[in-house]
Parts: C-alpha cells; sequence; structure tokens
C-alpha cells in the first residue's frame, strides 16, 4: 500500500524548505523520536510545541534505526506509516525520516530556531555530541509519557 504524504521531505529538500522559511523570517520549531506507538502524549506535546513557532517539523527514526534502540522486535508500525499519521496531524508542518542512531548533526544542517523534546528528556538526558543541542533546547512538554511506560503501565 502506497501511502501519499506531502509533508514527508528527503533531507535535500528539507534543507530547501528550510531556505524558504528563514527568507519568509518564519521560526521552525524541531523535535524528533521514533513515534513507534502514537499515543495522546506525543499528540499533545506537538501541538503544545508547534504553538512556540510558525511551523513545527519531524525528524523521525528509520526502521532500522528504531530496532537499534529499541530492540530487533521493534518498531511495531512501519515508518512509512508513521510518517503518514504524523502527517495527518494539523500541528506537524514537514516530516524528515533519518537512519542514524543520532541526529546531532541532521538538527545541525536544519538549523532549527527552537529545538524541543517531551517531558521525558532534559538537557542532562540528551546525547551530547552537540553543544548546539543544549543551546537550542527550549522546552520540554511534561505531558508526554514514552510508549516504553505506557506499555510497562498496561
Amino acid at each position: 500500500m502506497h501511502l501519499s504524504n506531502d509533508k514527508l521531505l528527503t533531507i535535500e529538500q528539507a534543507l530547501e524548505a528550510r531556505r524558504k522559511l528563514r527568507s519568509e523570517n518564519k521560526t521552525m520549531v524541531l523535535t524528533n523520536g521514533c513515534f513507534d506507538i502514537l499515543h495522546a502524549g506525543h499528540i499533545s506535546y506537538l501541538q503544545a510545541a508547534q504553538k512556540i513557532g510558525d511551523e513545527l517539523w519531524i525528524l523521525i527514526n528509520s526502521d532500522a534505526s528504531v530496532r537499534t534502540l529499541k530492540g530487533p522486535h521493534r518498531p511495531i508500525v512501519q515508518q512509512a506509516e508513521r510518517a503518514y499519521c504524523l502527517a495527518a496531524l494539523n500541528c506537524v508542518d514537514r516530516i524528515i525520516i533519518f537512519n542514524t542512531p543520532r541526529i546531532s548533526k541532521k538538527i545541525t544542517q536544519l538549523t532549527p530556531d527552537i529545538y524541543t523534546k517531551a517531558g521525558d528528556y532534559t538537557i542532562e538526558t540528551l546525547n551530547k555530541e552537540s553543544e548546539r543541542l543544549s543551546n537550542l533546547l527550549k522546552q520540554t512538554f511534561s505531558s508526554c509519557r514514552s510508549s516504553k511506560a505506557l506499555a510497562l503501565q498496561v
């Protein structure tokens, strides 16, 4: 099944879209994650993140990247379907799939105005590959619980 997704960009398309956004003096908020089991906490945090800028962009882990991070039985939902579900949210403007375990390079390339994460992350728990991540992290949203926490709760 082919899922049409106008919000899904390659990194090259994203870099061009970012240049255009900057030329229009618009603010880009960037977040990232697996979004393997999309839940109300994700949606709440994405809606809140979108409100602090003009556009919300999401970097999502590829299937291979999710397996590396979460184990051989993940992802539960394939990357095209995860991107499609996120694109259905009005608060999401752009989606980029990445294949690497860490995304510091992609964040540096995209130069977001604001980088945000769900409340289960702090500056201390983020990968410190780039000082820029800490400088860009403006807000975490405490209403989001991880899928792992939700799975443990069931």
